[in-house]
């Protein structure tokens, strides 16, 4: 066991043997920190939190009561293997969030970014790999092996289907069913999940230009409004907006492999 001399650990606290505790770590009372855990320096477990499996939490990230990191895959494959969860630092985990290690036969780790927020009872499953910046409001679900970008924002209750990509900076609204991959800068709401622009308040946020935002909506509605297929649609754009770089990102996106599709927009209706 390495425990710094500057941590505090409440004395109801079980720390196993093994357990690797920073300088100026904060362990508040009945929590549970597993033999293979790593609590980086200033990391702060408020009270009645879980830490187990092979997990490492980065520097100055607090974590909530109520909280289970680092437990088991809830999948019926899973046999016992030793897998990895990493989260990293100044990220803010509140009551009752629960995060899982991966699965051995798709790379055996979970990861997650910095400076994220994990609202209450949000979870993330096994194998999902979360950008930083990244905010889950209260309740929202990721299933296995979903990939979410920088700066993405999930509205309370919003559900993401296992192997869904969440392109960055995309907005999720409230109680959202995402089924389908969402692309760079889109904005999806509802049951199910229908791409209904763009989302414009975080593009600005993201320092961007009001030329540019206007550019990427023009795109947009080429693409998803057009008459063709997505595809056929973005490789007709792509000729005339191929050189402009902040649509680079939503170009590659498009074209990556995709294990559940592109979501796609409503269409107008035309009188």
């Amino acid at each position: 066991m390495m425990i710094s001399a500057s941590a505090t650990i409440h004395p109801s606290s079980v720390i196993e043997e093994g357990a690797r505790i920073g300088e100026n770590v904060s362990i508040g009372p009945f929590c549970l920190v597993g033999s293979k855990v790593v609590l980086e320096s200033g990391v702060v477990l408020k009270s009645h939190v879980a830490v187990t499996g092979r997990t490492s939490i980065g520097s100055h990230t607090t974590v909530f009561q109520g909280a289970v990191l680092g437990g088991e895959p809830q999948n019926v494959n899973y046999k016992g293997e030793e897998t990895d969860l990493t989260i990293g630092a100044n990220c803010t985990i509140r009551e009752g969030v629960t995060m899982h290690t991966g699965m051995p036969d798709a790379g055996g780790r979970t990861t997650v970014g910095e400076r994220s927020m994990f609202l209450a009872c949000s979870h993330v499953a096994h194998d999902c790999h979360i950008g930083s910046d990244v905010i889950l409001s209260n309740n929202v679900m990721l299933g296995g092996h979903v990939v979410v970008g920088d700066r993405v924002i999930m509205g309370g209750g919003a559900a993401v289907h296992q192997f869904c990509r969440i392109g960055h900076h995309a907005f999720i609204g409230g109680l959202a069913a995402c089924s389908l991959d969402v692309i760079p800068f889109g904005m999806l709401n509802g049951n199910p999940g229908v791409l209904g622009g763009l989302n414009v308040i975080g593009m600005a946020r993201a320092g961007m230009s009001k030329a540019e935002i206007h550019t990427v909506r023009r795109v947009f509605k080429k693409i998803f409004h057009g008459d063709g297929t997505i595809q056929n649609n973005m490789a007709d754009v792509r000729d005339e907006y191929g050189s402009v770089a902040i649509l680079a990102d939503i170009f590659e996106f498009i074209g990556a492999d995709s294990h559940r599709g592109l979501a796609s927009a409503a269409k107008e209706k035309r009188a």
